[in-house]
């Protein structure tokens, strides 16, 4: 009889442990899907914006700049923003690629 009690005080602790940790965990999951995934969303498309990048796109970068860009490099873009004025700008700061209608 002693060893049941004993049992169903050992299960009673670890229903417990379940009981406190399950609202961590869910408090954990809705900050991965509101936080986290739309962040990794953004990157990997700002990712994939950056690797496409060709001469003739017309861009605007973080700092507000329209060009057209002229050539690549592995780190850094050409841009003409105004006739005979060409500029380097990190490719990082590109912000996006603008369709034609825009400029």
């Amino acid at each position: 009889m002693s060893n049941m009690i004993a049992l169903l005080q050992a299960s009673g602790g670890t229903a417990a442990l379940v009981a406190n940790i399950l609202p961590i965990a869910a408090i954990g999951l809705v900050f991965y899907f509101i936080v986290l995934a739309p962040a990794n969303k953004q990157r990997k498309k700002t990712q994939e914006m950056l690797s496409s990048l060709k001469k003739g796109d017309h861009i605007v970068t973080s700092g507000g700049i329209y060009g057209t860009v002229q050539s690549v490099e592995a780190e850094a873009v050409y841009l003409r923003i105004a006739e005979n004025v060409k500029i380097k700008v990190a490719r990082s700061a590109i912000a996006t690629i603008v369709s034609g209608e825009a400029q």
